[in-house]
């Protein structure tokens, strides 16, 4: 796409898979240096190889973003290896789609408190190297009246707190958004899972998305790159949905 990301270092997490890997693979093929983590060490090495096969400088490394002493050390490791950090992604989720007490808490710490402790960390670094750009992966379940409710309330925290930092990180040349991805269907994830075990739910779900179909991560990873892009420089404090039009139907 030439979006003029050469050369910048970015951090995205929980990118072994799905959204996340997504990111890092678009990001990688722009020429960023990329720094991903995630909980489970064999997809992580596999997402490492794929982005190492891109040519650029990659850094993987096994972290409980629920863990404040792991995230740090994820962290500091990254900033010791690159230098300087232009792109934060915090896509990491607990995917707690229950409603007892331990899925709120759940996500809850790795959802919010995990992208917030993160966020809070990148900052510092963001301004000395006088510019950053901050991506925040929410869902439509954060736009509308959500189901799982805790799930739901941990993103529309998180599209809550990026619009807050953008007006506030905006006179240092930082840039924070948010987009929230509908549906979306890959090997592993939910939706491919529901397909194929519990059909009743996926078809329900399908029917609430006007353009027919689930998305890919690939739909997502692109938007991605452009918002953090130098081409939407202009762009702050804004939460843009990647849906098909599903959360107009009033999921």
């Amino acid at each position: 796409m030439n979006l003029g990301l050469k050369g910048k270092n970015a951090i995205i997490t929980g990118a072994s898979k799905g959204i996340g890997r997504s990111i890092a693979l678009i990001l990688a093929e722009e020429g960023v240096n990329v720094a991903i983590c995630a909980r489970g060490e064999e997809a992580l090495r596999t997402t490492e190889k794929e982005l190492l096969e891109k040519g650029v400088k990659v850094f993987a490394q096994t972290c409980d973003i629920g863990d404040t002493k792991q995230l740090e050390s994820f962290l500091d490791n990254v900033k010791s290896q690159f230098g300087t950090i232009d792109i934060l992604v915090n896509n990491v989720s607990a995917l707690s789609l229950g409603d007892d007490y331990n899925d709120w808490e759940a996500s809850i710490n790795v959802d919010l408190l995990g992208s917030v402790k993160a966020t809070r960390k990148v900052i510092p670094w963001m301004i000395d190297s006088g510019s950053g750009s901050i991506l925040f992966i929410s869902s439509v379940s954060g736009l509308e009246s959500g189901s799982p409710a805790a799930y739901a309330a941990s993103k529309a925290a998180l599209i809550s707190y990026s619009k807050t930092i953008a007006v506030q990180l905006a006179p240092k040349n930082i840039r924070v958004n948010t987009i929230a991805p509908g549906s979306v269907e890959f090997p592993g994830g939910l939706w491919k899972m529901a397909k194929k075990h519990d059909r009743l739910f996926y078809d329900k779900m399908l029917g609430t998305i006007p353009s027919g179909r689930m998305g890919t991560p690939d739909e997502i990873g692109k938007v991605a790159a452009f918002i953090v892009s130098p081409c939407a420089s202009w762009v702050t404090g804004t939460c843009l949905s990647i849906d098909g039009g599903q959360h107009k139907s009033n999921l």
